[in-house]
């Protein structure tokens, strides 16, 4: 018989189990206590640094594809121009 399906059947877990799963649950619930304690001021660094680096690689990208940001473009003037003000 399975380990899962006999538990299930005793309605009991061994003693080193149950101890494990509250271990992690006291490591979750620090994590997200730590979570709420992030001031606005230390999440917007955090975003305004993610949104530098993200400009950078887009900027990266547009250097060594010169053929896509051509194409993209392109593109843009053509919806531009079938646009109706």
């Amino acid at each position: 018989m399975p380990d899962g399906a006999q538990r299930k059947r005793d309605g009991a877990d061994p003693p080193g189990l149950r101890d494990a799963r509250d271990t992690g649950d006291t490591r979750e619930t620090d994590a997200q206590e730590s979570d709420a304690q992030e001031t606005d001021a230390q999440r917007r660094r955090r975003r305004a640094q993610f949104l530098r680096e993200l400009h950078e690689a887009k900027a990266l990208r547009d250097r060594v594809q010169p053929r896509r940001v051509k194409a993209a473009r392109m593109r843009q003037a053509m919806r531009m121009r079938t646009f109706r003000w």
